[in-house]
């Protein structure tokens, strides 16, 4: 997927951008913080990297999305003292070991590293969407859907994209709800599928919605599921779905 950089800079950047998302910025001191912006109903809006650059803070965003973020950013800064542009950097990731100016993605070991950098970068042959399914990372355009996804039922405190201690953010009294009084019914999951189905499928079973399919690869898919129906074998089209964790 393509990345853009955001660059905000700034007097009142870091606790304008504190004060918003789902994540602790202070883990910026060791390199990238993953984190979300939500709705004041606690429903996923964007989800981004963020790591400093002197006193600014760069923001590693879906290109798709990049716009609509520093829309919403702009909305919300009012009188604060932050600039918001884009910074023409480019985004670099890998596998293996991490070049110099390179950090590890914070979601998960098997996604490997990120940098940014000026130039932009010469080839990505890593088949990432075969290692978010492996281990159910979801993507923004993909299983994170604007106005609709809830953080959590997305796997954000095991990919570490929040900070239940960091006090609040836009969205955080649903998301604290969901944490501490709620058992969460509904959910991304790995599943086996056999066979094939568009992505957006609905995953059917004993002939009730149980989900729906999401991005496949390697004989394995990213779905979300009701966990109470999502037992046995299911279909998906002409493909049977089967969870696996």
């Amino acid at each position: 997927m393509e990345r853009s950089v955001l660059r905000l800079s700034g007097s009142d950047t870091y606790k304008f951008l504190n004060d918003m998302v789902t994540n602790d910025l202070s883990g910026m001191k060791d390199g990238f913080v993953y984190t979300a912006l939500l709705t004041p109903q606690g429903k996923y809006l964007f989800d981004f990297f963020q790591t400093a650059d002197g006193d600014d803070i760069l923001l590693d965003v879906s290109a798709a999305r990049a716009p609509a973020l520093a829309q919403r950013l702009t909305m919300y800064k009012l009188r604060a003292d932050v600039v918001i542009s884009d910074s023409g950097l480019h985004v670099h990731r890998g596998l293996g070991d991490a070049p110099a100016g390179a950090f590890a993605d914070p979601r998960h070991v098997a996604m490997g590293w990120r940098m940014i950098s000026d130039a932009p970068q010469a080839n990505d042959d890593v088949d990432w969407d075969a290692i978010r399914v492996e281990h159910c990372v979801p993507e923004s355009e993909a299983e994170l859907i604007a106005d609709a996804s809830y953080i959590l039922e997305s796997g954000f405190e095991r990919l570490n994209g929040v900070d239940f201690r960091k006090g609040c953010y836009v969205g955080q009294e649903v998301t604290a709800r969901m944490k501490h009084k709620t058992e969460l019914r509904k959910g991304l999951a790995t599943v086996s599928v056999r066979g094939t189905a568009p992505v957006g499928t609905d995953i059917l079973a004993d002939g009730k919605v149980a989900g729906t399919l999401f991005t496949q690869a390697g004989g394995k898919g990213i779905a979300y599921l009701r966990f109470d129906r999502a037992k046995g074998d299911m279909t998906a089209g002409d493909a049977t779905v089967t969870r696996l964790d």
